[in-house]
């Protein structure tokens, strides 16, 4: 089973909480056991589990991939100027593989799944495959 998600981001760099999304359509399917993938469809956006419980990690996420890859680089050739997004996507991973257990998402106390966006605002996609 397939399914494609939209998210519309509205900053340059952002973390959307994802989660309730996914779990809302395992629940509609009526899975209890699995193994979910979710993949961005973009190069400048990311998919990332992490704490879901303090927003400052988010601030802090974002800051420190800000530190080690700047906007404005001057050693920088790619013409659209956003190389800065593909490292972080890079980083992040575009990807993450979860397990379905007694239909929920088999997630630590504090974890959630996040779209990372990197180049926005922007009209976003993510799939996800689910295999029972």
């Amino acid at each position: 089973m397939l399914k494609q998600f939209e998210v519309t981001t509205s900053k340059r760099d952002e973390m959307i909480d994802i989660t309730d999304h996914i779990q809302e359509w395992i629940d509609e399917l009526g899975i209890q056991e699995g193994v979910m993938i979710v993949q961005s469809m973009h190069t400048t956006a990311g998919i990332t589990v992490n704490e879901n419980a303090d927003p400052d990690v988010k601030t802090d996420f974002l800051m420190r991939l800000d530190e080690v890859f700047p906007w404005n680089h001057t050693k920088d050739r790619h013409r659209e100027g956003n190389t800065a997004a593909h490292l972080k996507t890079s980083t992040v991973g575009h990807a993450q593989t979860l397990i379905i257990t007694k239909g929920k998402l088999l997630l630590g106390t504090w974890q959630g799944i996040y779209f990372c966006e990197f180049d926005g605002p922007r009209n976003r996609r993510f799939t996800c495959k689910l295999t029972e």
